[in-house]
């Protein structure tokens, strides 16, 4: 039997990076997966991935487009028993913090932070009725650790630690499970457009010598939603090569 045999997962950022890889190994696996993201190429993903694949557009940081998302898989699939929720983005400039431009604070707050926490609200109303499930947030290394210029995205980063533990614990009696995967270094778009010396850079300040791929970030996720995972709620899971313990 496959390990998602008969379960339905939302996942939110799924045109690329850890999304696409998580929508499919998931359909791999045998889920139904609603798959999400801004990006109107994701109508296209049945083309790409093989499985029961319903896709949807939808900008998380934007309330009533989460709504109609939930509603989706409701209407689709009558339930609903995993939630990766991933969409996210990163600054692309570095600043430092009294030089931060208060629009672009917002509008990564407004992703990371407040799009993570809509879909969150939406999901567990859905989640709750089909009797527990469950949640995998995207978190990141910088929700442990600093990085210069990335103000914004680490304090955001690091809010997605306490919401996953907060929302673990209120959720416990439902029989929902909530953890967060905080990856490193990994080879998606963010690194797009880097020099080879920077990539070897980059290498360098992982033990293990090398770029994390997508895949790997994949897996832990499909740990997580399995039930090999039943056990484990309320943790950040750490998947960064041994870079944290420098």
């Amino acid at each position: 039997m496959k390990r998602l045999e008969g379960k339905v997962c939302i996942i939110t950022g799924a045109n690329s990076g850890f999304g696409k890889e998580m929508t499919r190994l998931f359909s791999s696996e045998g889920a139904k997966v609603l798959a999400s993201d801004y990006n109107p190429e994701i109508l296209d993903i049945n083309k790409k991935i093989e499985g029961d694949i319903t896709p949807c557009i939808c900008d998380v940081s934007k309330f009533d487009e989460v709504q109609a998302m939930v509603k989706l898989c409701e209407d689709t699939y009558g339930r609903l028993d995993v939630l990766c929720n991933n969409a996210g983005k990163n600054n692309k400039t570095a600043y430092r913090l009294h030089e931060y431009p208060i629009e672009e604070w917002d509008d990564l707050y407004g992703v990371l932070v407040r799009g993570a926490f809509f879909v969150l609200k939406e999901s567990l109303k859905l989640m709750l009725k089909s009797g527990g499930g469950s949640v995998i947030n995207t978190g990141s290394i910088g929700g442990f650790r600093s990085t210069v210029g990335s103000g914004a995205y680490c304090s955001a980063k690091g809010a997605i630690r306490m919401l996953t533990t907060n929302t673990a614990t209120e959720y416990v009696k439902d029989n929902i499970r909530v953890n967060s995967i905080c990856p490193g270094i990994f080879n998606t778009n963010i690194l797009e457009g880097l020099s080879p010396e920077i990539i070897k850079y980059l290498e360098s300040q992982v033990p293990i010598g090398r770029i994390g791929e997508p895949l790997e970030m994949a897996q832990l996720a499909l740990f997580l939603a399995s039930d090999e995972s039943k056990y484990i709620t309320g943790q950040s899971i750490l998947i960064d090569g041994g870079r944290s313990t420098l």
